[in-house]
Protein backbone atom coordinates (compact mmCIF):
# COMPACT_ATOMS: atom_id res chain seq x y z
CA UNK A 1 0.00 0.00 0.00
CA UNK A 2 2.78 2.49 0.80
CA UNK A 3 4.46 1.84 -2.55
CA UNK A 4 1.11 2.22 -4.32
CA UNK A 5 0.44 5.57 -2.66
CA UNK A 6 4.00 6.77 -3.32
CA UNK A 7 3.66 5.74 -6.96
CA UNK A 8 0.41 7.72 -7.24
CA UNK A 9 2.25 10.72 -5.80
CA UNK A 10 4.98 10.45 -8.43
CA UNK A 11 2.40 9.95 -11.18
CA UNK A 12 0.79 13.28 -10.25
CA UNK A 13 3.75 15.04 -11.86
CA UNK A 14 3.54 12.84 -14.97
CA UNK A 15 -0.14 12.21 -15.71
CA UNK A 16 -1.52 15.72 -15.40
CA UNK A 17 1.01 17.45 -17.70
CA UNK A 18 0.78 14.50 -20.11
CA UNK A 19 -3.02 14.79 -20.22
CA UNK A 20 -2.79 18.51 -20.92
CA UNK A 21 -0.19 18.02 -23.63
CA UNK A 22 -2.08 15.15 -25.24
CA UNK A 23 -5.30 17.17 -25.35
CA UNK A 24 -3.54 20.21 -26.83
CA UNK A 25 -1.70 18.19 -29.46
CA UNK A 26 -4.82 16.19 -30.38
CA UNK A 27 -6.00 19.26 -32.29
CA UNK A 28 -2.99 19.10 -34.59
CA UNK A 29 -1.72 22.33 -36.06
CA UNK A 30 -4.59 24.67 -35.15
CA UNK A 31 -4.92 28.10 -33.62
CA UNK A 32 -2.73 28.30 -30.49
CA UNK A 33 -5.66 29.68 -28.48
CA UNK A 34 -7.71 26.55 -29.23
CA UNK A 35 -4.74 24.36 -28.39
CA UNK A 36 -4.26 26.18 -25.08
CA UNK A 37 -7.96 25.79 -24.27
CA UNK A 38 -7.81 22.08 -25.11
CA UNK A 39 -4.69 21.72 -22.97
CA UNK A 40 -6.38 23.40 -20.01
CA UNK A 41 -9.46 21.23 -20.42
CA UNK A 42 -7.39 18.06 -20.81
CA UNK A 43 -5.21 18.93 -17.83
CA UNK A 44 -8.25 19.70 -15.69
CA UNK A 45 -9.95 16.44 -16.64
CA UNK A 46 -6.74 14.52 -16.01
CA UNK A 47 -6.27 16.21 -12.63
CA UNK A 48 -9.82 15.32 -11.61
CA UNK A 49 -9.55 11.69 -12.66
CA UNK A 50 -6.12 11.35 -11.06
CA UNK A 51 -7.36 12.89 -7.80
CA UNK A 52 -10.29 10.47 -7.75
CA UNK A 53 -8.04 7.49 -8.50
CA UNK A 54 -5.20 8.31 -6.13
CA UNK A 55 -7.51 9.49 -3.35
CA UNK A 56 -9.74 6.45 -3.51
CA UNK A 57 -6.69 4.18 -3.69
CA UNK A 58 -5.26 5.84 -0.58
CA UNK A 59 -8.51 5.05 1.21
CA UNK A 60 -8.68 1.50 -0.18
CA UNK A 61 -5.06 0.88 0.87
CA UNK A 62 -6.09 1.26 4.51
CA UNK A 63 -8.06 -1.97 4.23
CA UNK A 64 -6.19 -4.91 5.78
CA UNK A 65 -7.51 -7.44 3.27
CA UNK A 66 -6.06 -7.66 -0.26
CA UNK A 67 -9.32 -8.25 -2.13
CA UNK A 68 -10.39 -4.61 -2.33
CA UNK A 69 -7.00 -3.66 -3.78
CA UNK A 70 -7.23 -6.44 -6.35
CA UNK A 71 -10.80 -5.49 -7.26
CA UNK A 72 -9.83 -1.79 -7.59
CA UNK A 73 -6.87 -2.63 -9.84
CA UNK A 74 -8.91 -4.92 -12.08
CA UNK A 75 -11.75 -2.40 -12.18
CA UNK A 76 -9.37 0.39 -13.20
CA UNK A 77 -7.91 -1.78 -15.96
CA UNK A 78 -11.35 -2.75 -17.24
CA UNK A 79 -12.51 0.88 -17.29
CA UNK A 80 -9.43 1.99 -19.23
CA UNK A 81 -9.80 -0.73 -21.86
CA UNK A 82 -13.57 -0.12 -22.13
CA UNK A 83 -13.07 3.63 -22.41
CA UNK A 84 -10.45 3.31 -25.12
CA UNK A 85 -12.63 0.88 -27.06
CA UNK A 86 -15.65 3.19 -26.79
CA UNK A 87 -13.62 6.27 -27.81
CA UNK A 88 -12.39 4.54 -30.96
CA UNK A 89 -15.48 2.51 -31.87
CA UNK A 90 -18.33 4.74 -30.71
CA UNK A 91 -17.06 8.30 -30.13
CA UNK A 92 -20.51 9.86 -29.65
CA UNK A 93 -21.43 7.33 -26.98
CA UNK A 94 -18.02 7.93 -25.40
CA UNK A 95 -18.67 11.70 -25.25
CA UNK A 96 -21.99 11.08 -23.47
CA UNK A 97 -20.35 8.67 -21.03
CA UNK A 98 -17.51 11.16 -20.48
CA UNK A 99 -20.04 13.88 -19.64
CA UNK A 100 -21.73 11.56 -17.14
CA UNK A 101 -18.31 10.73 -15.69
CA UNK A 102 -17.53 14.42 -15.21
CA UNK A 103 -20.81 14.82 -13.32
CA UNK A 104 -19.89 11.79 -11.23
CA UNK A 105 -16.47 13.34 -10.48
CA UNK A 106 -18.16 16.55 -9.30
CA UNK A 107 -20.15 14.46 -6.83
CA UNK A 108 -17.37 12.01 -5.89
CA UNK A 109 -14.28 14.21 -5.44
CA UNK A 110 -15.51 16.16 -2.39
CA UNK A 111 -16.21 12.84 -0.66
CA UNK A 112 -12.76 11.51 -1.51
CA UNK A 113 -11.12 14.71 -0.24
CA UNK A 114 -13.04 14.44 3.05
CA UNK A 115 -12.02 10.80 3.39
CA UNK A 116 -8.36 11.52 2.70
CA UNK A 117 -8.43 14.47 5.11
CA UNK A 118 -9.92 12.22 7.83
CA UNK A 119 -7.31 9.57 7.06
CA UNK A 120 -4.51 12.15 7.31
CA UNK A 121 -5.88 13.43 10.62
CA UNK A 122 -6.04 9.89 11.94
CA UNK A 123 -2.48 9.17 10.87
CA UNK A 124 -1.13 12.41 12.31
CA UNK A 125 -3.00 11.95 15.60
CA UNK A 126 -5.08 15.08 15.15
CA UNK A 127 -8.81 15.00 15.68
CA UNK A 128 -11.51 17.22 14.24
CA UNK A 129 -11.97 19.06 17.56
CA UNK A 130 -8.32 20.03 17.94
Amino acid sequence: PAVDSAWDGIQTFIRIPAGALLAALALGDHDPAWMAAAGLLGGTLTAGTHAAKSGSRALINTSPEPFSNIAASLGEDALVVSGLWAAVSHPLIFIVILGLFVLFLAWFLPRVFRGVRALWRGLSGRHAGQ
